[in-house]
């Protein structure tokens, strides 16, 4: 399916952070809202073409801050070689890690991310980190790279200054599209956030990403997200009411409206 255009319109609300004085939130209502769900190993193609089982774990993970490298090489420690394949690899003199452009990511070997299964491995394709997580009863977003969790969501802080001189931090919270990746987003032979064919979940995405978001935004921010989320898919509940007139499209996200279409075909 063709992705839909990343300046598609958007809802956003705003609100005060709870636990700090300081900030205040933005957020995406469109995205958050929308029916997007992981997909790999169940159609993902991957960024690469030549790498379609890789999802977007080709590149390696750079490391947000010193604490998001502890908090992994911790989880690390706790990989044993019947979950995680290159562990041999990971264990030997080069390590886990590698510097690229004097930032620390993970390992690409094989081509790829050093924590990734690869098809055929006994425990199962997809990464090392994931599956440790899901087996032990965690959450994976407590022991992977900041910036494998927190896909497909992206968190931008902004200082905005009034006239009257007063400053306050804005934390957007939206979709982690193309532009996300820096300007060779634009290069990737396919991404899945805007992408119909990754809009069928069956939960919106702010209650299956539940997890992130709360370590994104708090308990008491994230509660605050889910009452606007709420009032907002009530609106689109009577904007689809038939007989309404034609619902503005930044109601829904494109790739989820896209997504629907072609499932009401296949009935």
């Amino acid at each position: 399916m063709t992705e839909t255009p990343l300046r598609a319109p958007r809802v956003w609300a705003e609100f005060d952070n709870p636990d700090d004085a300081t900030e205040r939130f933005r957020v995406d209502l469109t995205w958050l809202t929308s029916s997007y769900m992981c997909i790999f190993g169940q159609g993902c193609q991957g960024i690469y073409e030549d790498r379609p089982d890789d999802g977007c774990c080709t590149l390696g993970a750079h490391f947000s801050d010193k604490d998001d490298l502890k908090n992994v090489k911790q989880a690390a420690k706790n990989l044993g070689p019947d979950e995680w394949q290159y562990y041999d690899e990971g264990r030997s003199k080069k390590g886990w890690t590698q510097k690229e452009d004097g930032a620390t990511k993970t390992r690409v070997v094989d081509g790829a991310c050093i924590f990734l299964n690869r098809p055929g491995f006994p425990a199962g394709a997809g990464c090392a980190l994931h599956q440790h997580a899901m087996a032990e009863g965690i959450e994976p977003h407590t022991i992977k790279p900041d910036v494998c969790w927190q896909l497909p969501i992206r968190r931008d802080f902004r200082t905005v200054t009034h006239n009257d001189e007063s400053t306050y931090t804005e934390v957007t919270i939206t979709e982690y599209d193309r532009r996300g990746w820096g300007p060779g987003g634009h290069d990737l032979d396919w991404y899945c956030s805007a992408n119909p064919e990754a809009h069928v979940g069956k939960n919106p995405l702010y209650v299956s990403n539940a997890g992130e978001l709360k370590h994104l935004m708090g308990e008491a921010g994230y509660a605050e997200l889910v009452r606007r989320c709420e009032a907002h898919l009530a609106a689109v509940a009577v904007a689809r009411r038939p007989g309404n007139r034609k619902m503005l499209p930044l109601l829904v996200h494109p790739a989820t409206l896209a997504a629907e279409k072609q499932n009401r075909r296949k009935i």
